[in-house]
């Protein structure tokens, strides 16, 4: 594998600006997943009864056979939760996951819903595990799901999310063409946006964390007191950063069946006054957030690093380190993905090659930088690189004086150690570039040459921050 598929790098320090409305300091999301009707159950087609997310502790499935109290368990759900639920959260835009043989069981649940303006994504056909359907399978199952979620409601969703998904998913569903965004995933604060056979697919990930499925799993939720403070203590972090300038997104993740049950939803009801009680709060849907992070951050097409056959990365990079192109030969058979896709990640694929290479090699990197302000600058025939690199302290108008004294520098320092004084000068000044230059001839060899190593690895560091941007 020399291309990783995985991104671990995201908007990395810097995300973009959200710019939630009228100046919004935090977008809470809230998601009531609709998934009772839907479950695994031999009336349904499938093999067994349903053994996830219930009050049964360690359920599990029962082959061939009907499970009364599973099934009663999930009838909770629509029978009494969902209404509770509904008559909490009715006056905010909420929404649904909605699996849609559920929903096809649930006229009266999907009329409030519609009465109550929210919008309605598909949850999938079925409430089960796609990661072992082959990939045709799957996307025959997204394509009824859609077909029966448009005759069911009366209008195709906007948005996707299966939950119990397949490595094949995203892309899938991306495939459609028709979803504002898929919430297949748990990466990020923000939306972002992916790429699949030149589509761009906007994906607002859901939560795991703040979501009331902690109540039915081990390790999970066993209060409503817990619940509460959890929702509070992200709500109040994600706040902060807000108002620091850099507003993020909250997603709450419900179910009828759990969070409906009495205990559990006076919880919910006292983390809502808590987040009302804030000024900058914006209750959205997300459509609402998908359709606003469209207009405020579309997708942005440029050649990435990863996207790139052999041949342009060596052009793109071979010159980072001075007249070193094997080491952006050496760079591009190591395993490298989107994750690389910045000057951090360039550069960390460049200086582990130099830093594995034996000492003549990493010599000749050394001996191809010219000297400070040398024969090579007065000639012009130094890089493009190294000319403006020195040209930004000065080293391009020296005084008579200041010259000669670079130049008998130079001599004593490459008689000494076999190679250049080097210095990542836009990190100095003229005058710090001289003092380290008198500081320096005096180490030994093997100081001084590790010194210069990560000079180079430094000069490298800023030459793809130029490039590429920080």
């Amino acid at each position: 594998m020399t291309q990783y598929p995985r991104d671990m790098t995201g908007y990395g320090a810097t995300p973009p600006a959200a710019n939630w409305p009228n100046g919004a300091k935090i977008a809470v999301q809230i998601v009531l997943n609709y998934e009772e009707g839907g479950e695994n159950n031999i009336l349904h087609g499938d093999a067994a009864s349903e053994a996830f997310l219930s009050e049964i502790t360690g359920a599990q499935p029962w082959p061939g056979q009907r499970h009364w109290n599973m099934e009663t368990i999930y009838e909770y759900g629509s029978r009494a939760g969902f209404w509770r639920i509904h008559r909490m959260l009715s006056d905010l835009p909420i929404t649904v996951y909605g699996v849609t043989s559920a929903l096809a069981r649930a006229p009266e649940q999907v009329a409030a819903m519609k009465a109550s303006g929210w919008e309605i994504a598909s949850h999938g056909l079925k409430w089960i595990e796609h990661k072992d359907m082959s990939e045709e399978e799957e996307r025959e199952t997204i394509a009824e799901a859609i077909r029966l979620h448009t005759e069911v409601t009366g209008e195709a969703p906007r948005g996707w999310y299966t939950g119990r998904c397949s490595n094949n998913t995203v892309r899938l569903a991306a495939e459609v063409g028709q979803f504002a965004y898929v919430a297949d995933s748990y990466a990020d604060d923000l939306p972002y946006w992916m790429q699949f056979d030149g589509r761009d697919q906007l994906i607002v990930p859901y939560t795991m964390d703040c979501n009331d499925m902690r109540f039915a799993i081990q390790a999970g939720f066993t209060s409503g007191d817990q619940f509460e403070t959890y929702l509070k203590d992200s709500f109040d972090v994600l706040y902060e950063e807000g108002c620091a300038g850099a507003p993020k997104m909250l997603s709450i993740g419900l179910h009828c069946r759990l969070i409906g049950r009495p205990g559990r939803a006076a919880a919910l009801r006292r983390a809502l006054e808590h987040f009302k009680s804030h000024e900058g709060v914006w209750f959205a849907t997300r459509l609402e957030i998908a359709e606003h992070w469209a207009k405020e951050n579309p997708p942005m097409h440029r050649t990435r690093p990863s996207d790139m056959d052999r041949e342009t990365f060596v052009a793109e990079f071979g010159g980072i380190f001075e007249h070193s192109p094997w080491i952006a030969e050496g760079a591009y058979e190591l395993e490298f993905g989107q994750t690389h896709d910045t000057a951090a990640g360039v550069h960390q694929l460049l200086a582990r090659v130099f830093r594995s290479a034996p000492e003549d090699k990493r010599l000749g990197v050394l001996t191809a930088h010219p000297d400070l302000a040398g024969k090579l600058a007065e000639a012009k025939r130094l890089t493009a690189e190294s000319t403006a690199e020195q040209a930004s302290v000065g080293l391009d108008s020296l005084t008579d004086e200041e010259r000669a004294t670079l130049t008998e520098m130079n001599e004593t320092y490459t008689g000494k150690f076999g190679f250049p004084f080097i210095i990542a000068v836009r990190d100095n000044t003229k005058a710090s570039i001289i003092e380290a230059f008198r500081r320096r001839i005096d180490n030994d060899r093997a100081t001084e040459f590790a010194e210069a190593c990560r000079q180079v690895e430094r000069i490298a560091e800023l030459r793809l921050q130029e490039k590429l941007g920080k």
